[in-house]
């Protein structure tokens, strides 16, 4: 279960103040008076009653203060720009009896649909009685990414976030599935940002058979190289086959496998790719190579 971290504090912050305090100390998740000192900032944020409702009337009235561009939907406020390793939002959780829930829908809002994180972060209830999620843990480093594939899951319990209650979730490790509130509420976050997080996969999980079941963070790479390999050329080719070889996401390896093989009307060519992607080294690769021979021969 993602650690609950406790701790009472009445000093109040503004926005400005939690972000000067955490540029000073820094956000490291991996280490633990850095998560304390971080904990700390988004409690005294917490303890502000006016900021956000300051920041939505703002909103409101056209005098945009969102720093930069949301990439998360219309239930999330983006608070800071991307700074030393992390920024800040505020995420709003509508309850089944709100009209955004019955207008969107449940998957709109995440509710019920068991996930991972390819990154840490700091959650506290601002306002409201708070959204509730089951718990699970599972090993990233076991598992390849296979759609289908065992997950290992361990269920941990059931938490309600409620006002005040800081939570720290561990990127590749919690995995969680959230119900909404009982009345429309709010939580505030310290995102972790690390360079090399969009190489490493977040996953959709079926708890009940413990499995993977997707990817949730598919990436322009992807996209790119796939459309490079279809519209050809030697210098697109040789930059596909070295990304099969040695980039740092499976998935990518496994992108450009794919790309080539549509480009081979030959069974026996397509079978000749696919043997060498057997001998990648990725254990994703690997999988999804001896599935394709197989359907081949």
């Amino acid at each position: 279960m993602p650690p609950i971290l406790h701790g009472e504090d009445d000093i109040i912050f503004s926005l400005d103040e939690c972000t000067s305090a955490l540029d000073q100390a820094g956000f490291d998740p991996r280490d633990r008076d850095s998560l304390a000192s971080a904990a700390l900032s988004l409690r005294r944020l917490g303890n502000n009653s006016e900021f956000l409702a300051e920041i939505l009337l703002a909103e409101l009235k056209g005098k945009h203060t969102q720093s930069h561009d949301s990439a998360y939907g219309p239930q999330t406020l983006v608070l800071s720009d991307l700074r030393q390793g992390y920024f800040l939002r505020a995420n709003i959780w509508p309850a089944e009896a709100d009209s955004m829930f019955r207008a969107s829908g449940a998957h709109s809002f995440s509710y019920g649909a068991p996930h991972d994180h390819n990154f840490d972060f700091l959650t506290l209830g601002y306002f409201g009685p708070g959204y509730a999620s089951d718990y699970w843990e599972y090993d990233y480093e076991r598992v390849a990414g296979i759609t289908g594939e065992t997950a290992g899951l361990t269920y941990s319990g059931r938490e309600i976030l409620e006002q005040g209650k800081i939570v720290h979730y561990r990127a590749h490790r919690d995995v969680h599935r959230q119900l909404p509130p009982a009345a429309m509420s709010v939580s505030l976050n310290i995102m972790a940002v690390n360079p090399a997080q969009g190489w490493h996969d977040q996953y959709a999980f079926d708890v009940e058979n413990d499995r993977i079941v997707g990817v949730l963070n598919p990436t322009s790479t992807e996209v790119f190289l796939r459309m490079a390999i279809a519209i050809g050329g030697s210098e697109n080719t040789d930059l596909a086959e070295h990304f099969g070889k040695a980039h740092p996401s499976d998935r990518i390896r496994l992108a450009s496998y794919q790309a080539r093989s549509l480009l081979l009307d030959d069974p026996a060519e397509r079978d000749k790719l696919w043997a060498k992607a057997e001998m990648s080294g990725s254990r994703l690769v690997e999988a999804q190579a001896r599935e394709n021979r197989e359907r081949i021969a």
